[in-house]
Parts: C-alpha cells; sequence; structure tokens
C-alpha cells in the first residue's frame, strides 16, 4: 500500500483519518460510546434511536455517492463492484438497521448526540475517501484485472463472511424480544449462531468484514476504518461481555468476549 496518491486534499484527508483512529483506540480504552446498553444523559442530550442512527450513518451514503459519481471514471467494471460493496454494507448499516431498530416504551430517546456528531464525522471522511478513490483511482491499480487479483478474491471471500456474521447476529438480537409481548423492556441472553462463542459476534463479523474490505481494496482508506471499528469496538466487547456476566448468573460460562476460544 502507498501512503501518498499524489493528491494533497486526499493525502490530508487520509492523515487526519489516521488521527482520528488513535483518539477513538486511546479513548476506547476509558469510556464507552453512550448509546444502546450504554446509554447515558450525562452528556448532551439524546435523540430518538431510529433517527440517531439514521443520521449518523447517512453521509457514507451521501458523501460516497457524491464522490463517486463526480470522478472522471465511476462505471467502469471495478469501480462498480467496488462502489456494489460499499451499498450492501451502508443499505445495511445505514437503511435497514436504523428503521429495524425495537424501541423500548419510555426509552425513545436513547442515542446520544455527541454519538451522532462523532458518527457524521467518521462517516463522512469515510464516504470520501472511498468514493473518490473509487472513481479517481489515485492508486492507479483499479483496472479490470484488479478483480482477479487474489488480494481483491481473498478479501471479498472474507468481508462476506464477516458481513454475514454480523447481519446473522443483529437479527438473533432484533428477534429476542418475546413475539407475544413485544413491548417488553428485559434484556435477555441471546443464543444461536455467533453467540454460541462469543458475547457480541455482531461486532466480530464488523471487524471481520472491514479486515477483508482493506484487503480486497488495498488501501490505507480501508485500513483507516478498520482501526477506527477497532478502537471502538474491542472495548465494547469486553465491556458487553462483563456486563451480561453480571447481569445474569446463568450466561454461559464458555462464551468469550470477542474471539471465539480465546478472548
Amino acid at each position: 500500500m502507498d501512503w501518498y496518491t499524489g493528491n494533497t486534499t486526499y493525502d490530508t484527508v487520509l492523515t487526519i483519518g489516521f488521527a482520528f483512529a488513535v483518539f477513538v483506540m486511546i479513548g476506547g480504552l476509558f469510556a464507552q460510546s453512550p448509546y444502546g446498553r450504554f446509554t447515558t444523559s450525562k452528556v448532551g442530550f439524546n435523540l430518538n434511536p431510529k433517527l440517531g442512527w439514521w443520521l449518523m450513518e447517512l453521509p457514507a451514503t451521501v458523501v460516497f455517492a457524491v464522490f463517486f459519481l463526480t470522478g472522471p471514471d465511476p462505471f467502469s467494471p471495478t469501480p462498480l463492484v467496488l462502489a456494489a460493496i460499499w451499498v450492501l454494507h451502508y443499505g445495511n448499516r445505514g437503511w435497514f438497521f436504523p428503521l429495524s431498530i425495537r424501541q423500548v416504551p419510555g426509552k425513545t430517546s436513547s442515542f446520544n448526540i455527541g454519538v451522532v456528531a462523532a458518527g457524521v464525522f467518521v462517516t463522512a471522511l469515510h464516504g470520501y475517501l472511498n468514493g473518490a478513490l473509487f472513481s479517481h483511482d489515485y492508486l492507479h491499480q483499479y483496472s479490470t484485472a484488479w478483480l482477479t487479483d487474489p488480494r481483491f478474491l481473498v478479501g471479498l471471500a472474507i468481508y462476506l463472511c464477516g458481513f454475514a456474521l454480523l447481519v446473522r447476529s443483529e437479527a438473533i438480537v432484533r428477534n429476542l424480544r418475546d413475539k407475544d409481548n413485544p413491548g417488553a423492556t428485559e434484556y435477555r441472553i441471546p443464543h444461536g449462531g455467533g453467540f454460541r462463542f462469543v458475547s457480541s459476534p455482531a461486532y466480530l463479523g464488523e471487524l471481520i468484514a472491514w479486515t477483508g474490505f482493506a484487503l480486497l481494496t488495498w488501501s490505507l482508506a480501508g485500513v483507516v476504518i478498520l482501526l477506527i471499528t477497532a478502537g471502538n469496538l474491542v472495548p465494547r466487547a469486553f465491556a458487553t461481555h462483563r456486563w451480561y456476566k453480571e447481569k445474569f448468573a446463568d450466561y454461559p460460562m464458555n462464551r468469550k468476549a470477542l474471539i471465539p476460544g480465546v478472548i
């Protein structure tokens, strides 16, 4: 992977992305982002979770589309395939997932505005780095031949495995509540799928997916989002594991936090 593309604006944004990744990794050691079970009203104010998630992820769609479609070569085979992978991920993350959130009665405002602001920054940066890269091909590697390159093929396989784990895990959590009592507020222990092995299989799936993405794009833009994601989700996975063990006396003892059989 090359560090400099020769485009001053792009390289500057890329550098900012790495700096922010360091900030997230250090911050994640001290506190969890205030959303979900770790929601807090101590900082700022909270939004409806459906709205909060949608706003946070929206730049990944809009900013990506602007820079991809206004580039010089958006409709060649390789840029189109890379864009399709992007649309697959953010069609789920930015549109389906927010709409599918099941809200707990009485907790209509549980998504902290600080998380939205940080998320907008990350997804805008992420959308620009990849939309511009795919369409402008600053690295001069996205010819049609890239689609048969081993790095792309292996990376795609890894990405799809991670994405499948992510989607399956989210579906299990989404359907946890008793169908006969959809307004139930209590948390329950999830079972099946990746939950047989770890407490946070969705986080593991996200990390696997972005590892595959970094490989299939063979770009530092992919590395940036992998580092930011890891900085947020790895500490959160350990905090989630502790939370489950403290809340449920019968929590499966052989279940790890994030990596099956390891940690």
